[in-house]
């Protein structure tokens, strides 16, 4: 799933957590992430609010412990504990670049800079928040919109700072940015550590089938626009044609099935195209399997880091390749009121397996028996019949 995000106001973790909750992430799910940390002392509320006509959802952390700011060691201690493992994974890269951009910018060791705004409850239920959003609405891609960048001055703990703050331009490398005429601070260090963390690619919508689009409203006010941050769900629809990919490939005798099965789930999460293994045999005989993840080349540094350090593989293979990609589009209906999306291809249509699963879990049914009622209504609903449909593939 694709996460377009449009920054039209700037973009900070609370707009950011708002918007995925409007765009139908559980706020159940988020708050069991966070309170998998083991942070106490908060409480997570959401709201519809009208900022200049416009209908979006504003996050509320209540605070009752107002411990304002801790070592980044202790803030990324917490941030480990958060579940499922993507979402820690998401909050340690998020928390990880603000400790070193802060000791960069202080001449400090990462693990002792305080986090002083970044220590807060708010700021961690933001960056845990969003990661568990993201996770739980199956995004694998991020796209931002270039980010408008206010000016004047903006109040820290080390006083008053140029806008965009020193922290918030480190973290900002390699990003697209727009200047803004809007005052003060646009980008927050907390928004800015997230889109890294998910390494966010800029520019347009990608080709995708559009779902559904949220929209984050921030705390402050301005006169002439509503202060909202959109996001757009969908799902990816190449044109058709040629695209280029990457293979990575080891070899591996010394991990267990549960290992090789662990690593295959983390990298589709952490956005692998594909995932696999094959038997192999090795030097003097050795029963071993050969792990191939494919993805796009924005994704590679990250699954590459991901294999080294989940399988402990002294070497990992690169092999650039192109696939040929069909167009296809996607539909949902509605099995006994349980969603189930459906990929439509030029020789057949499939139901997604994870919405199938689910509603067979809720309706007591068998899978097959609900994958057959997915595939009668999308026949029904496009006015086709059996004849007329291809094989499910």
């Amino acid at each position: 799933m694709i996460c377009w995000i449009n920054p039209f106001t700037g973009l900070a973790g609370d707009m950011l957590l708002g918007a995925l909750i409007d765009a139908g992430a559980p706020l159940d799910r988020i708050r069991a992430a966070v309170a998998a940390t083991g942070l106490t002392g908060w409480d997570l509320t959401a709201e519809r609010v009208t900022d200049h006509g416009l209908s979006a959802t504003r996050v509320r952390v209540e605070v009752s412990d107002p411990y304002t700011e801790r070592r980044a060691a202790e803030v990324l201690d917490l941030a480990t504990r958060a579940a499922p493992r993507p979402v820690a994974d998401i909050a340690v890269a998020a928390l990880t670049a603000v400790a070193e951009a802060e000791g960069r910018l202080h001449d400090t060791d990462p693990a002792d800079v305080h986090l002083h705004e970044l220590g807060g409850h708010d700021a961690l239920v933001d960056i845990v928040g969003s990661a568990a959003a993201l996770h739980a609405l199956g995004v694998t891609e991020v796209v931002s919109a270039p980010l408008p960048l206010g000016r004047g001055e903006v109040n820290s703990a080390h006083g008053v700072l140029p806008c965009p703050a020193p922290a918030t331009l480190a973290l900002l490398a390699g990003a697209s940015v727009k200047g803004s005429d809007l005052p003060g601070e646009t980008v927050t260090p907390t928004g800015a550590a997230l889109l890294h963390a998910v390494s966010a690619r800029y520019g347009p919508p990608p080709p995708m089938t559009l779902g559904r689009t949220g929209y984050g409203a921030g705390t402050r006010s301005l006169p002439d626009r509503p202060n909202v941050v959109s996001v757009t769900l969908g799902a990816r629809t190449p044109a058709g044609g040629n695209e280029e990919v990457v293979v990575l490939e080891t070899n591996l005798d010394d991990v267990t099935g549960e290992l090789l099965g662990h690593v295959i789930s983390r990298a589709l999460d952490a956005g692998a195209l594909d995932a696999w293994t094959t038997a192999a045999v090795m030097k003097k005989g050795r029963p071993a399997h050969v792990l191939h993840v494919l993805t796009a080349p924005h994704h590679e540094g990250r699954l590459r880091d991901l294999l080294l350090a989940e399988t402990g593989t002294l070497g990992i293979r690169r092999i650039g390749a192109t696939r040929t990609v069909l167009p296809r589009a996607f539909e949902s209906v509605d099995v006994e009121g349980r969603p189930v999306r459906i990929k439509h291809g030029p020789h057949g249509a499939k139901p997604e397996y994870d919405d199938l699963a689910a509603a067979a879990a809720d309706l007591g049914l068998p899978l097959r028996v609900v994958a057959a009622r997915a595939l009668r209504l999308s026949r029904e609903g496009a006015g086709m019949t059996d004849r007329e449909e291809p094989c499910a593939q």
